[in-house]
């Protein structure tokens, strides 16, 4: 009998560096928020191995990966990419949000003319 090599979620999203520590992953887990195989789980130490597709929120988005590989270490973010496959829909792009004046910002003629026309209109 094979047995696949597994590993704790909680340690492969530490691993794959999508959070900044592993009690966060864990916390992340225990809450509910992570989803293996779109089945919803709330054990750190469920494990996962290659080919699950996890589904998690981060920071401002949903994040859908597919493991391609387990990891045997916290490595440098090149190796991290490596583990796994991006499914997550491109992101859109924010409209910029427009400054304080509404728009880009004035040239110094512009400013100039603003100034004059506040101080005219207050005498």
């Amino acid at each position: 009998m094979t047995e696949t090599p597994s590993l704790r979620i909680d340690k492969w999203l530490w691993h794959a560096r999508f959070f900044k520590t592993r009690s966060l992953a864990a916390k992340q887990v225990s809450e509910g928020k992570v989803r293996v195989n779109a089945t919803r789980i709330s054990k750190p130490a469920r494990p996962v191995s290659a080919g699950d597709v996890l589904t998690f929120p981060q920071a401002n988005a949903i994040r859908v990966v597919r493991i391609l590989a387990l990891g045997t270490r916290r490595g440098p973010a090149p190796e991290a990419r490596a583990l796994y496959e991006d499914l997550s829909p491109p992101e859109e792009q924010p409209a910029q949000k427009p400054l304080v004046g509404g728009g880009p910002r004035p040239t110094k003629k512009e400013r100039r003319r603003l100034i004059n026309s506040r101080t005219e209109s207050l005498d």
